[in-house]
């Protein structure tokens, strides 16, 4: 194959790639210096549930998460996976069957919280087998909100109640704070001026147990491929 052939070819998987990226936010990256292939996920805009949003909102759709998170599990080909987050949250089903997924996977994952990882966002975030934030991230823990009407019923803040629940204990369950210490963020109401939470950003996610530690991209990688290869020698 002559050299122009060859320039043709890989101009068609670039355009093949930037095409995936535009229409998921996916990418494998495999030019590291240990060859192995890293599935790059992005979750950002607002995690879309059962209905679409305005075409003007950037989403995160499951619809296409989880069908290539069985791929991934499924592939030999792929060595591990990084999910880089900036999400405002959304849809509490969606998100939470994005975020069991991902803690599913037998492969090496990792995560990185970017501009910000709020609501249902910190499930996804803490998924991973080992997460990591940048200095100015944030991360907004607040109770469950619903839009539209409501029938005000107790049976109604029941299901409320058992919803926070599995959120609550989803995150308990994959990073190191208590329940106890996540239901007083999560009630707190002298941080935000019209809502109740709390705003952790950076060095304060990594203090209160919620995100492994304080990095970027590169400290992001070079946990994923130490993590890879400890699953190798184990999976020998």
């Amino acid at each position: 194959m002559g050299n122009k052939e060859n320039e043709k070819v890989e101009e068609e998987v670039q355009e093949k790639k930037d095409e995936k990226i535009k229409a998921t936010g996916q990418l494998t990256l495999d030019k590291n210096k240990n060859n192995y292939r890293i599935h790059l996920l992005s979750i950002i805009g607002e995690v879309e549930g059962h209905e679409c949003l305005p075409p003007n909102t950037k989403t995160t759709k499951y619809e296409h998460v989880l069908p290539t998170m069985a791929s991934i599990e499924d592939s030999d080909e792929v060595d591990g996976v990084l999910i880089i987050i900036n999400t405002v949250g959304g849809d509490v089903e969606s998100g939470l069957a994005i975020a069991e997924m991902i803690s599913s996977l037998s492969k090496p994952t990792v995560s990185l919280v970017l501009g910000g990882s709020h609501s249902i966002g910190v499930p996804l975030a803490v998924a991973t087998d080992y997460s990591f934030i940048v200095p100015t991230g944030t991360m907004i823990i607040h109770p469950v909100r619903v839009n539209g009407l409501v029938i005000g019923v107790p049976q109604t803040f029941d299901y409320f109640k058992i919803i926070q629940d599995r959120i609550l204990n989803f995150i308990v369950n994959h990073c190191k704070t208590s329940e106890k210490r996540l239901e007083k963020l999560m009630m707190e109401t002298g941080i935000l001026t019209k809502d109740v939470g709390t705003i952790l950003v950076g060095k304060e996610a990594v203090y209160e147990g919620l995100i492994d530690e304080v990095g970027g991209i590169k400290d992001a990688l070079k946990k994923l491929y130490e993590m890879i290869d400890s699953y190798k020698i184990q999976n020998k």
